[in-house]
């Protein structure tokens, strides 16, 4: 008998979905254990022993490991499938052959950097809170802060009970009509920045995700994706304290 490993943290690691999704997964009635569906989380496995299948499709151990960066325009769920056929962030994605799941969240509403791999670890180091990546976002809300709605970001906002405070938050351009900002977090909490600006009545009609740890959105245009390259892997996993790969993981490509 091999060692016992969660459900959910055996589908992350085979490709198949970060371990947040793995559990939605589950509770969809998509995952069965063995020819039969699993009705809970926290279910143990051996992988050597046990015969996993999601979708009626046998999961099997990643060969490759694909990183990729995309800019995900507005109107695209970060999501593996949308029930109500609504845009996903997949579709951007026609030509890859590998199974890939989104690092991360990033609203339907939202534009920016977006990361997309089958590298289940990683992925989950770089949304874990306890690594502390940040992620860096330019804000454009409707009028300007007054400069007390300005201190209360940067002091904390109270949103369900708990206190959420941007690492940084600088004002770039302020207007009577229109004002943008930069905003820096590391928790990544659905919708934070969002309800951080709503909580002192102001109004966000543009926010685009620039920076994500390490890597930068750079020139890629919108709706444009590409492979990262050795330098950009290793400096992820340098983040999140995992060991650097030698050897190229991908072919270095254009962007599409």
């Amino acid at each position: 008998m091999g060692q016992l490993i969660r459900l959910n943290k055996f589908l992350s690691q085979a490709g198949i979905a970060s371990r947040r999704q793995a559990d939605e997964l589950i509770q969809q009635g998509r995952v069965f254990l063995n020819g039969e569906a699993v009705t809970s989380l926290g279910v143990k496995i051996d992988p050597a022993v046990d015969r996993v299948e999601v979708d009626g499709r046998p999961v099997k151990p990643v060969q490759k490991f694909v990183y990729i960066m995309l800019y995900k325009p507005p109107g695209y769920l970060v999501t593996l499938r949308d029930p109500f056929g609504r845009q996903t962030v997949l579709e951007l994605l026609p030509s890859i052959s590998a199974r890939v799941f989104p690092v991360g969240r990033l609203d339907a509403a939202s534009e920016g950097l977006l990361l997309l791999t089958n590298d289940g670890e990683l992925a989950f180091r770089l949304t874990h809170p306890r690594y502390g990546i940040r992620k860096t976002y330019m804000v454009k809300v409707k009028g300007q802060l007054e400069s007390w709605e300005v201190k209360r970001i940067k002091k904390g906002i109270f949103l369900n009970g708990q206190r959420v405070k941007p690492d940084k938050f600088i004002s770039l351009v302020e207007t009577k009509r229109s004002s943008r900002y930069l905003v820096v977090i590391h928790e990544g909490r659905k919708r934070e920045i969002r309800r951080i600006f709503q909580a002192v009545g102001a109004e966000v009609v543009e926010l685009k995700r620039i920076k994500f740890g390490p890597l930068s959105l750079g020139k890629l245009k919108k709706g444009a994706w590409r492979y990262l390259r050795r330098e950009e892997i290793n400096s992820l996993k340098k983040a999140v304290g995992l060991e650097a790969d030698p050897a190229p993981k991908t072919s270095h490509k254009e962007a599409r």
